[in-house]
């Protein structure tokens, strides 16, 4: 996938995001997300956040947050989900989808992978289905297992072979853990909510990590 299809595949699911955010109840709103900690107002005000990250803002918070990156990527949402209401974010949301700007030392695939797990994290624990495109899955998939920090998917999940039932996807040597890649996306990301959607030897023989 190009950089401007993977851009283009932001806004079209920031926007519909957006839209779910919209009709959400307040008891919704503050409802517990898969990320732990987290609610999921505090998973959507983080996704206004990236665009409006400039170097020094970056710096500043990074100080604020002793120089932890998980407290400063946590706290900063938060603090965003408390000082506004939810239709300030749902707008924030709309009016960034087609920014394509992205922190200092990330990838444009950054923002682009995180969207879609992070509509999952939001969608799942609501019960509301929502879909992520197949292609838009392989490429996200294979960004979480190729990068480190923060989730370390190639180490936490090594010893284990992660196929695709339903795209040409297949990384990692071992019994198998195999499943839709919308699904593994979520075991790369640590989430255990799609682990009854997988299937095969390695979730049987080891744990799988997440």
């Amino acid at each position: 996938m190009d950089r401007n299809t993977a851009w283009r595949t932001v806004e079209q699911q920031r926007l519909a995001l957006a839209d779910l955010l919209a009709g959400l109840t307040p008891e919704q709103w503050v409802h517990p997300s898969l990320c732990d900690r987290w609610r999921v107002c505090d998973v959507a005000a983080h996704l206004t956040l990236g665009s409006r990250f400039g170097l020094l803002t970056g710096v500043r918070e990074f100080v604020r947050a002793r120089g932890d990156v998980n407290r400063l990527i946590h706290d900063t949402a938060v603090r965003r989900a408390d000082d506004v209401p939810q239709e300030q974010v749902v707008t924030d949301l709309r009016e960034s989808a087609a920014s394509r700007r992205h922190p200092p030392g990330t990838s444009y695939l950054d923002p682009f992978a995180d969207v879609l797990v992070h509509g999952q994290d939001i969608a799942r624990p609501l019960g509301i289905r929502r879909e992520i495109p197949t292609d838009a899955a392989v490429v996200a998939a294979t960004r979480y297992w190729t990068m480190g920090f923060p989730f370390h998917a190639r180490r936490r999940l090594a010893g284990l072979r992660i196929t695709a039932t339903d795209a040409d996807w297949t990384v990692g040597d071992g019994p198998t853990v195999a499943g839709p890649i919308g699904s593994l996306l979520l075991l790369l990301t640590g989430r255990t909510a799609s682990l009854h959607e997988l299937e095969g030897d390695g979730l049987t023989n080891r744990s799988s990590g997440a």
